[in-house]
């Protein structure tokens, strides 16, 4: 009855219209199977077999992967409940841990953007180790390394948004070394270069300092614009760098060897 019930289902036009190609016993059909559907075409077909060792790959890469989507499904929850007002967004934080029901998605959230950030250094750290930056995965390591920067920054546009005063003070500490930034702050190194006569185009209301804060000091611009950078800026360009860093992986040959 039940292998009738499948039957039908298998061959209904719905079924064949998201499969094009079923599942048999035979190579060519799995490999029709993996090819023609979207999900399973993420992967390759065929992998070595050293790439699902766990003391080889250990996992890194993967649990990075899926503790971002864990961020990204928290973030969407706690932002029905977060306003970015410095009115508003301190009493926020306390309600989403005391009054809202599963209020444990914001530490969820918090316990998974650090783990995230450990996860991606040991990836690195794998990958450094195996020598899996070598040619041709150069490029890839490079997109790797720009994952690594944005990674630390999601956790560092993150850490205002409790508008609390460890927030306040940290980030004001970290928008002080943006203005040590070279050439794009005004106290950095290459800073005079850009200056034409009396104009000086990186100058305390024009350099990188300013962008974060939206002002000379951290107030209500900088909240929105961390919040904007955090939930929408930051995320885009970190998916955008994810799928080319995935697809080159397949491009390059897979997970590399041992050496």
């Amino acid at each position: 009855m039940i292998n009738k019930l499948l039957d039908r289902v298998r061959n209904s036009q719905v079924y064949c219209a998201i499969f094009r190609s079923g599942i048999s016993g035979s190579r060519r059909d799995r490999m029709m199977a993996a090819l023609n559907n979207f999900f399973l075409h993420l992967h390759p077909v065929a992998i070595p077999k050293h790439s699902v060792k766990v003391r080889y790959t250990w996992c890194m890469g993967g649990l990075s992967f899926f503790l971002f989507l864990v961020l990204a499904f928290t973030g969407v929850l706690l932002m029905f409940y977060y306003r970015p007002t410095p009115e508003n967004a301190y009493m926020d934080i306390v309600d989403l841990g005391e009054q809202v029901p599963l209020g444990i998605m914001r530490e969820l959230h918090r316990w998974s953007a650090h783990a995230m950030v450990i996860t991606v250094w040991l990836h690195m750290f794998r990958v450094f180790m195996t020598g899996s930056y070598k040619p041709p995965r150069e490029f890839n390591w490079t997109i790797g390394v720009l994952l690594l920067v944005i990674t630390m920054f999601l956790s560092f546009t993150g850490y205002l948004l409790p508008w609390d005063q460890l927030a306040i003070w940290a980030i004001t500490v970290g928008t002080n070394m943006g203005g040590a930034t070279p050439f794009l702050g005004r106290e950095g190194p290459g800073a005079a270069l850009l200056a034409i006569g009396d104009i000086n185009f990186v100058h305390p209301g024009a350099d990188a300092k300013f962008a974060l804060l939206g002002g000379r000091f951290v107030n209500e611009a900088t909240l929105l614009r961390f919040y904007v950078l955090h939930c929408i800026g930051i995320p885009a360009i970190a998916m955008i760098l994810m799928s080319v860093h995935f697809w080159r992986v397949r491009k390059d040959g897979g997970i590399s060897g041992p050496t």
